[in-house]
């Protein structure tokens, strides 16, 4: 079987246990073939939680859930050296980030040490305990989720801290018919008690297999051209509009067209192309740049937010 049928089965295997969901079942596949985290906004019950767990049914690795408290230390997620009295050494105990997969649940709600522990494992894929630094898994995905219902008592992550994070995904409730079939769904299961699970889970081997095939998706010269426009435009924002100006306070990064190239090359692979298209990068854009911008004072005084600014940016800048 091929990488992409593989992958194409995984996706199928969540659909099937995810619905009316299907841009989070997409932004997470995403996330797994460009080797980055996902903070993913949703209101309670809009089966987050459940997305992730679905997902690491489907392939070969294990799973850690925690969820994040004002009480939580950095600890409870790196680990910590434990002594044995009977050896009279120090033993280190791996903590959950020592997993594949590892979902933060209400990130917002734990203290900025633990958030500043579990950001700098995922950009380092390291963290150091003592004099040592331990590697963490070659397949290491991490899904934070924010409530953005109820803010009292929480910890806002910090706008550099932000940027570690490949895509902020919105979600929304399903409609009508989604909702029956959530409804018919919770019903089999509870007859069944038990998920269904795969038939064979996706090895690692191909995920990284597919991550190279990924990288190596032709992206015409024109197209990378209107990508870096488009990122460059958030610093610039005066040569597309005095008002773009005057809304933004603080652009992209280069990480955003790093990350929007290889969030754009996955989004045309999963769409089974071998080329990237301009409806790939403004299919991504929003959830790559949402939570890159800083806007001014006078930008939310007037009710924008950056989900306009990043709409008024692709109307206005020309596609090749």
């Amino acid at each position: 079987m091929s990488v992409i049928s593989e992958i194409q089965r995984l996706k199928v295997h969540i659909g099937k246990q995810i619905i009316g969901q299907e841009k989070l079942v997409n932004r997470l596949l995403i996330a797994l073939l460009a080797d980055g985290h996902l903070l993913v906004e949703g209101a309670p019950g809009l089966a987050k939680t459940r997305a992730i767990k679905v997902l690491a049914d489907g392939i070969e690795g294990n799973f850690h859930r925690i969820q994040f408290t004002p009480d939580l230390l950095p600890a409870d997620l790196t680990g910590t050296e434990i002594y044995r009295q009977q050896e009279g050494s120090f033993v280190f105990q791996q903590g959950p980030l020592f997993h594949n997969l590892v979902l933060a649940d209400e990130i917002n709600r734990a203290p900025a040490k633990v958030q500043s522990a579990l950001l700098e494992a995922m950009a380092e894929r390291q963290i150091t305990v003592g004099k040592k630094t331990y590697s963490l898994p070659d397949l290491f995905l991490v899904m934070a989720t924010q409530n953005p219902i109820e803010q009292e008592g929480t910890y806002p992550l910090p706008e550099a801290q932000l940027d570690r994070f490949l895509m902020h995904v919105s979600i929304g409730y399903p409609n009508d018919a989604e909702e029956q079939a959530i409804l018919r769904l919770a019903r089999e299961e509870a007859k069944l008690s038990a998920n269904q699970t795969a038939s064979e889970p996706v090895k690692q081997e191909s995920i990284f297999a597919a991550r190279e095939e990924v990288l190596s998706i032709y992206m015409a010269e024109n197209l990378e051209e209107y990508l870096i426009k488009l990122v460059l435009a958030t610093r610039k924002a005066g040569a597309y509009g005095d008002d773009l100006a005057q809304w933004l306070q603080y652009g992209a990064s280069p990480r955003a067209t790093i990350t929007l190239d290889r969030c754009a090359r996955a989004h045309a692979w999963l769409e089974q192309r071998d080329y990237v298209g301009p409806e790939d990068v403004q299919a991504i854009a929003h959830d790559v740049l949402r939570h890159r911008l800083i806007l001014n004072y006078e930008a939310e005084a007037e009710g924008m937010t950056t989900d306009k600014v990043v709409s008024e940016l692709i109307s206005r800048i020309a596609v090749p």
